[in-house]
């Protein structure tokens, strides 16, 4: 199989020729090209890039009407003639030496091979605090937002491999850096293999992490749910949930008013008949694609659903109220997290 190993750049002058040089040396036993893909740099990385391409089986793609990591990956995907494309960062936070690795995993039947920092024997060193934390934040929202990913460790991972069929006649088209979640969620494949590694420090230049990039990843990952159809999921799951407000309160009233029950006690079977009516309307509308349990498992987690989210509701209230915020405002935000707890646990489990 022949490799091509794409390299998007932006100012990355100083560390382009020891990124070449590892990267030649990793590949030795295989076929494979280089395609630097450089959104013209104003340090000029892609004419040092073209100097070394004397050296190195290079190519060059001086980028002067478009900007961004992805969009440069996709170029690459374009121009590449190789059966696996390795996509990889050239500040030398990817160490070229686990490109065999990823390509033997291809070898072996995956047809997405990530080098993760988070499976066993992954790492990343030397990062402060918050930039892990924001990292694993990012990646639990996209899990969770997004099921089909949620088996795979490190889906922002800019460090992976594919076999072309992968990518090849899929439009893809995302929003900032995260070109590995919108082929994971738009390309054609049945297995994705992890390969930890661990996440260097970067030799030269700057991190190109920055607060516009975290919106545009948010932006992402909202593009990729309506794509998916887990947007339009969400806003049914939402008419379900309004429409068992009026089930609940409809019931409560004919209790109380025309059968005279306590006012107490007759909140217990409202309640209860709002919540069937939420599980018939979320079984036959909202999730009628994923009836895969069966119906008394179904019904019975949507329950244990609906006691989480409660209980989630109640902590949520008292902790706010304990901190000093007005009741009213305590009880509506823990009503909006009690929703986001229903929604993912119905969705990942009842109808999971």
């Amino acid at each position: 199989m022949k490799v091509s190993v794409i390299v998007p750049t932006y100012n990355e002058r100083d560390n382009l020729e020891e990124l070449l040089e590892r990267i030649s040396r990793a590949m030795r036993d295989y076929d494979y090209e280089i395609i630097v893909v450089d959104d013209d740099s104003p340090d000029r990385t892609w004419e040092f890039a073209q100097k070394l391409s004397e050296k190195y089986p290079l190519r060059v793609i001086r980028r002067t009407d478009e900007k961004g990591l992805s969009s440069a990956v996709i170029r690459g995907f374009k121009e590449a003639s190789g059966d696996v494309f390795v996509v990889m960062d050239a500040d030398l936070q990817h160490p070229p030496e686990k490109i065999p690795e990823l390509v033997k995993a291809i070898e072996e039947g995956a047809d997405i091979a990530i080098a993760s920092r988070y499976v066993p024997g992954g790492a990343v060193k030397n990062w402060y605090w918050y930039r892990k934390l924001i990292s694993r934040g990012a990646i639990m929202l996209g899990r969770l937002a997004l099921p089909k990913i949620r088996d795979v460790k490190d889906p922002v991972s800019g460090f992976f491999a594919l076999r072309r069929e992968v990518v090849e006649g899929i439009e893809l088209n995302p929003i900032g850096f995260k070109i590995l979640m919108e082929i994971l969620i738009k390309g054609r494949y049945n297995k994705v293999v992890e390969v930890p590694f661990t996440f260097g420090l970067r030799k030269a230049g700057e991190s190109k992490l920055t607060g516009k990039t975290m919106i545009k990843y948010l932006k992402h990952v909202y593009r990729l749910m309506r794509w998916e159809g887990e947007l339009d999921r969400l806003i049914k799951f939402t008419l379900v949930g309004l429409s068992g407000v009026l089930v609940n309160e409809g019931f409560l009233w004919a209790f109380v008013n025309l059968l005279g029950w306590n006012r107490i006690l007759a909140n217990i079977p409202a309640t209860e008949l709002a919540i069937l009516n939420n599980f018939l309307w979320n079984d036959l509308w909202t999730f009628k694609d994923l009836r895969r349990n069966p119906l008394w498992k179904r019904l019975l987690t949507f329950h244990a659903a609906a006691l989480s989210g409660a209980l989630v509701q109640w902590i949520v209230y008292a902790g706010l109220v304990y901190l000093g915020i007005h009741y009213l405002i305590a009880n509506l935000i823990g009503i909006v997290v009690s929703f986001i707890v229903r929604f993912l646990v119905n969705r990942h489990v009842t109808w999971g």
